[in-house]
């Protein structure tokens, strides 16, 4: 989706749109469009306006100024019927008061193709079952929608929207209520939709959501476009202050590739730092994490890394204290003595899920003088042990007092160490 009509024609244009609501401008000179075959993204704070361009898109609201045209019609001059051929919704909220039976929920699809009179044709019929087993909905189709879960109710919604066999698929908030399972099974099929050719436009509160399943995203604020594009384009740290007030480090996901981003806690406005963050890693495993602390105004250090590792490389570009030896070059006890220095220094120790050997096993024996560890696991330390019983039984020793953390958890886990840390000292910061 982009803020200017391209010079072929897209599937969806909307030009200079304006909608007001009781009185209060909504959206205000929205243009934007989208070729067929794409997955655009709908992202912002509360209040942006994202429903409300939704529902103006399915003529559900007729704007005060501009237009919306899907294939080439202006859906302002269509019958209900017409527009319900060219776009279905599935909308945010999922209860549903009816008891009507998940396939009778399913056929209501094919309302726009009926006839007043005229009941379901065998064609109707093959579109619904096509939906459903798209959906995997087909095993419960007897039973009452009032009676199956809100993930299972989400695919039922989406076939019903299948079943009515539209270029353009609005989604509103699709993953708001669901888990983190039912979330990626929802978008997962909502990607296969688009692969085959469907155009996809959906609000998505979650920006790494957004950002791994998307082609491209708009993001709206007061009403307005702020940016549009690529995720990677869209998502700067600059358009997210801007968008949401927020401090935020945008990095890419270790695992997927795709545009990440991290929320921070609020800057320090005065001189001092945050506090004071040791990381131990090697081999770029602590690089992000170097990164979002950093970003987060914590005076951080790092080490004993070779010199020519990645992270070490990081630590230079972000200006960071970092504690090396030469090139494949074992952690001798000098540098033990001064990696344990800085662990004595610093509120909390950041051990980032590293490979451990003979090399290196000297960090993690320094991290014992650690007071506050926080240890990050993406899989277990057996996977990662290059240094034998030794290694195990000291790291062992670490994850008995540690904050265990995920990825995801890192900056929260850190927050909350240095706040333990700051109220057992409340003159400042610890050392």
């Amino acid at each position: 989706m982009s803020g200017e009509t391209p010079v072929d024609a897209p599937l969806l244009s909307v030009d200079d749109v304006a909608v007001s609501l009781g009185g209060v401008r909504v959206l205000d000179g929205v243009n934007a469009s989208a070729d067929s075959g794409t997955f655009v993204g709908l992202v912002g704070p509360n209040g942006a306006g994202k429903t409300t361009l939704l529902r103006t898109l399915n003529a559900a609201l007729t704007p005060d100024r501009g237009t919306v045209r899907i294939d080439g019609a202006d859906v302002s001059g269509l019958s209900a019927k017409e527009v319900g051929r060219l776009v279905a919704t599935v909308p945010q909220d999922t209860s549903l008061s009816f008891d009507f039976s998940v396939r009778q929920t399913v056929e209501m699809g094919r309302t726009p193709y009926l006839s007043r009179f005229g009941g379901m044709r065998p064609r109707d019929q093959e579109t619904v079952e096509r939906a459903m087993a798209r959906t995997t909905v087909e095993q419960f189709a007897d039973r009452s929608i009032t009676e199956i879960s809100g993930g299972e109710r989400q695919r039922v919604l989406l076939a019903r929207a299948l079943a009515q066999d539209t270029p353009l698929l609005l989604l509103d908030e699709p993953t708001a209520s669901l888990d983190i399972n039912h979330q990626v099974r929802t978008l997962e099929l909502v990607r296969d939709l688009v692969d085959d050719g469907k155009t996809v436009v959906a609000a998505i509160h979650d920006l790494n959501l957004a950002a791994h399943y998307c082609d491209d995203l708009l993001l709206l604020g007061e009403g307005r476009i702020l940016a549009s594009g690529a995720p990677e384009s869209v998502l700067t740290e600059a358009t997210l202050e801007r968008a949401f007030g927020a401090n935020a480090v945008v990095s890419r996901h270790p695992v997927t590739g795709s545009v990440y981003v991290t929320a921070l806690p609020d800057r320090p406005t005065g001189g001092d730092a945050e506090g004071r963050i040791h990381v131990v890693g090697g081999g770029g495993s602590a690089a992000r994490y170097l990164y979002l602390l950093s970003a987060a105004g914590y005076e951080v250090s790092v080490g004993a890394l070779n010199e020519g590792d990645s992270d070490t490389e990081t630590a230079r570009q972000l200006g960071l204290d970092a504690v090396t030896v030469d090139p494949f070059a074992p952690v001798d006890p000098a540098t033990r003595e001064t990696v344990r220095e800085r662990i004595e220094r610093a509120d909390v120790t950041l051990v980032a899920d590293v490979e451990v050997g003979e090399g290196n096993l000297a960090n993690l024996e320094a991290v014992r003088a650690a007071d506050e560890v926080v240890l990050v696991e993406t899989r277990p330390f057996a996977e990662r042990n290059y240094a034998g019983e030794t290694a195990t039984r000291i790291y062992e020793g670490i994850r008995s007092r540690a904050t265990v953390a995920t990825p995801d958890e890192v900056v929260g886990a850190v927050t909350d160490a240095v706040a333990r840390v700051r109220s057992r000292s409340p003159s400042g910061p610890a050392r």
